[in-house]
């Protein structure tokens, strides 16, 4: 998370001992124009990973969130696994549903369906693998990130939004099907 320590309203400060008091651990960093020592330590000391005064380079705080990432996930742990898929560029087609990733454009037979950023993300994933399952664990990482620690179900309720928008009839789908404990598959043949 980047967080100002001087936002409109509320202090970043404020905002990270409650992240900090929830039991958050998502890494924190504050940029701000306040450069103080005793500014710095106050954020360090509230929970913040790395503080970076303002102005500050754009390739430093990437090497600095970088660093913060590498050091979170530890030595042991790798993302899953990729999967082979086409490149983003590729029109995908599996039956009547075509997924143009170049053009962020869904086409549910012949008619073209308007996806928010997150659901094009999830369904590209299970139409680059279709006929195949993708774990929750894969979904997670590869549309919202390795490193992503909010609620897993949410790949449940885009799931069911996806249905919503593709299947004819959603309680009875036939495209993206559920497979308990292990994750969703596209249908190829549906």
């Amino acid at each position: 998370i980047l967080l100002d320590v001087m936002l409109p309203g509320v202090s970043g400060i404020e905002i990270c001992r409650e992240l900090r008091a929830r039991g958050h651990t998502t890494p924190v960093v504050f940029v701000s124009a306040r450069s103080d020592e005793l500014d710095v330590v106050v954020g360090i000391e509230v929970g913040a990973d790395d503080y970076v005064p303002k102005p500050y380079r754009m390739r430093e705080l990437v090497a600095r969130i970088g660093a913060l990432l590498r050091r979170r996930r530890g030595p042991d742990s790798a993302p899953p696994p990729a999967l082979e898929a086409p490149a983003d560029h590729d029109v995908i087609r599996v039956g009547d549903v075509t997924l143009d990733p170049g053009r962020h454009e869904l086409v549910v037979r012949g008619d073209v369906v308007d996806l928010p950023l997150r659901e094009f993300q999830l369904l590209h994933e299970l139409l680059a693998h279709a006929g195949r399952v993708v774990t929750r664990e894969i979904l997670l990482a590869h549309v919202w990130g390795i490193d992503y620690d909010g609620d897993p179900r949410i790949v449940a309720t885009l799931i069911g939004r996806l249905r919503a928008r593709i299947e004819e009839n959603p309680d009875e789908p036939r495209h993206i099907v559920t497979i308990r404990g292990v994750g969703y598959r596209y249908n190829d043949k549906a």
